[in-house]
């Protein structure tokens, strides 16, 4: 063979593996791009992602530009921005009226039922609209790396994954990024009062708050599992690579619940409690990523078997 064909054949084999290396990073979530997006959420220079924030708003230009990039639908009502007011009512500060913003975009299936995923991306900035367990908490960065910038990061994973894996899906997806959670889930309730797409279309939602702490003792939580009678089924015969256990009821302290409440199916995924939850300490460091990785592959597993679904799931009140 002459040196112009081994080279020829040489650039044709190094595409191929390239595309193929291409391929295989789309068809999997990557711990390399979720500790990306938690080393930026989580740094210093945001402030804690405090709602009404300079700094808050820029986490939500960096969920949009993701969305962007990945080829989403914006879904807001001003394009991927859906904007709201939020009180602070815990604390007395000049400033309790806050503008605040969920990002939302759709992958756009033409399908008659939609999912949604999603998790909070504000935190407590620099503790003084209230929450720190830190009694001298006030004036300190509340990084939020596992609340919630784990969940956010799991979010741009899942966007990522679904929206470059060449497949129509039987569902259309919908991602959301909450503002003003920690002001008393604002975001997902002013949604639910003003949906972007008519609620009788979503068949579940699948909420992610605080993921980033695997504890492999006890596993992570999903909690919802009673909200529907189809879970049980959906679930039999899961094998993740992590440890799990369901909680039944849809109530919580997080963004499901306002789905809840509308008799929508929920799922709440949870890796639980830690001395460094609303305390200046939470930082992307203590993250375990391999873990959190492997609940975002959980959730791809559960979405997967939702998506074989025939009909919308039922709902059924857990308390």
């Amino acid at each position: 063979m002459s040196t112009r064909k081994l080279m020829l054949c040489s650039v044709f084999a190094v595409s191929l593996l390239c595309i193929g290396s291409k391929v295989s990073i789309a068809q999997q979530i990557d711990t390399v791009l979720l500790k990306k997006h938690i080393y930026y959420l989580a740094d210093d220079k945001m402030k804690g992602r405090g709602t009404g924030s300079k700094e808050v708003k820029n986490a939500a230009k960096y969920v949009e530009k993701h969305f962007k990039k990945y080829g989403l639908t914006p879904k807001g009502e001003k394009g991927y921005r859906q904007a709201f007011t939020a009180k602070v009512r815990r604390v007395v500060v000049k400033d309790s009226i806050r503008t605040a913003d969920n990002v939302i975009g759709l992958i756009d299936n033409g399908a008659p039922l939609t999912i949604v995923i999603g998790a909070h991306y504000d935190h407590l900035g620099t503790g003084h609209q209230g929450s720190s367990k830190d009694s001298l908490g006030v004036g300190k960065i509340h990084n939020g790396a596992d609340d919630n910038a784990s969940g956010t990061a799991a979010l741009l994973e899942l966007a990522r994954y679904y929206s470059s894996n060449n497949i129509k899906e039987e569902y259309n997806l919908l991602f959301i990024a909450f503002g003003a959670e920690e002001l008393g889930l604002v975001g997902s309730k002013y949604f639910t009062e003003n949906p972007t797409i008519p609620l009788d279309h979503i068949t579940a939602m699948l909420n992610m708050d605080m993921i980033g702490r695997y504890n492999p003792a006890q596993g992570v939580a999903v909690i919802g599992y009673g909200t529907s009678k189809k879970w049980p089924e959906i679930f039999n015969g899961l094998t993740p690579s992590i440890k799990y256990y369901t909680g039944h009821d849809g109530n919580g302290g997080s963004d499901q619940t306002s789905f809840y409440k509308k008799d929508i199916p929920v799922l709440f995924f949870h890796t639980g409690g830690h001395p460094d939850y609303h305390m200046p300490t939470d930082d992307a460091d203590k993250i375990d990523y391999t873990s959190l990785k492997g609940i975002a592959d959980l959730e791809i597993m559960i979405i997967d078997r939702i998506m074989k679904q025939q009909h919308k799931l039922d709902f059924q009140f857990t308390n």
